[in-house]
């Protein structure tokens, strides 16, 4: 199987968007992240989602449809439905999922799964590059406690991923399953319980990410304890096999939830979108408090005429100037991180692109 990158990013697969991007054209995102609705079914202690909330409308199949089909027009090559909310509380996941890839896109989904139809899977599996579960437990208890439900979901979770990862098996499907960890320092008891856990239900890898908070620090992350964590994530490391990987984000577990880098080049290449509808350059400038930064609703115009308009390229310009620094106008280690590292390294230091080497990876539009 070609190399899965869990821990960097795939923007140098993409020589021709990057060459256009450095000449000052317009370009359109390779990945778009979004999510169908702002709704969850859980709580989790760590939710980035309850810092995000901003004023909006519920996306119609309509709206959604256009957008997936403006996405295939201007040359978004890859859209994940994961961002601000769960996306299986809207009744058109499934109908999305396969409109977008009749369009030739890339389609993803991140989702904690209670809600997910095992009766389902067997239509939107085959149209997915990848299906991502998010769990941060082994233990029925801790489960509950940490996502914010009742012990009772997790069992129903850990059943569709069985489900998910049998029918992969029967029909041969491309198709990678994986589970997602977000790591707070305190959750370090349920990190080899999780990785013993991923390995048995046979899924494809399981990524173990830290937490993001914002500017103010609303959701108490201890980046300095992370180093604690560091024995019980090698640990969990070793467990990786032929077919099964466990990756910790070393990247960013051990930054200290500091950035290298001022200004904000990712956005042109991955964008976010939120739940509501609303276009920013990423999550973390979601919240109704950042408005000098929203540049549109699919609700109300259609993405195309979004992307093509002025306002937009005025934001992606802003974030990319002197007037705006990442280090502290805006929340630790987003979506975007790697890439803006790559991109700042690229624009501000003179480094010359670099070249990709080795056979593509696995999901090489999602970057």
């Amino acid at each position: 199987m070609p190399p899965l990158i869990l821990d960097s990013h795939k923007l140098t697969w993409h020589q021709r968007r990057l060459a256009s991007w450095l000449a000052g054209e317009r370009i359109a995102p390779i990945t778009i992240d979004c999510a169908l609705t702002q709704a969850c079914t859980y709580n989790c202690v760590y939710c980035y989602g309850k810092l995000q909330y901003n004023e909006g409308r519920a996306l119609s199949r309509l709206v959604i449809f256009r957008f997936l089909d403006d996405c295939a027009d201007i040359g978004v090559k890859a859209v994940s439905f994961v961002s601000d909310g769960e996306s299986t509380c809207s009744p058109h996941l499934y109908d999305a999922i396969l409109r977008g890839r009749a369009n030739g896109l890339d389609m993803a989904l991140g989702t904690n799964g209670f809600l997910l139809s095992d009766e389902r899977l067997p239509d939107i599996l085959p149209a997915l590059t990848y299906l991502r579960f998010n769990i941060t437990a082994a233990d029925p208890d801790r489960y509950a406690e940490i996502h914010g439900c009742k012990v009772e979901c997790f069992h129903k979770v850990v059943n569709t991923i069985r489900q998910a990862v049998a029918i992969k098996k029967q029909q041969h499907l491309d198709v990678t399953i994986g589970l997602q960890m977000v790591l707070m320092p305190h959750f370090h008891d349920q990190i080899l319980p999780l990785a013993h856990l991923s390995r048995e239900l046979g899924v494809d890898y399981l990524v173990i990410k830290h937490c993001s908070d914002d500017e103010s620090g609303s959701l108490g992350v201890d980046y300095e304890a992370y180093g604690h964590c560091t024995g019980l994530l090698k640990e969990a490391e070793e467990l990786s096999a032929q077919d099964y990987q466990v990756q910790a984000k070393w990247s960013k577990i051990l930054s200290g939830g500091k950035r290298c880098y001022s200004r904000c080049y990712g956005p042109p290449f991955i964008l976010q979108m939120s739940g509501t509808g609303l276009v920013a350059p990423c999550g973390m400038l979601f919240n109704d408090k950042y408005k000098k930064y929203h540049i549109g609703n699919i609700s109300e115009k259609s993405f195309k005429e979004i992307w093509q308009s002025d306002r937009y390229w005025e934001v992606m310009d802003l974030i990319a100037s002197e007037n705006f620094d990442a280090q502290t106008m805006c929340g630790t280690l987003c979506l975007q991180h790697k890439v803006n590292e790559y991109l700042f390294e690229v624009k501000e230091l003179d480094k010359a692109l670099a070249k990709p080497s080795g056979p593509a990876p696995q999901h090489i539009n999602f970057i």
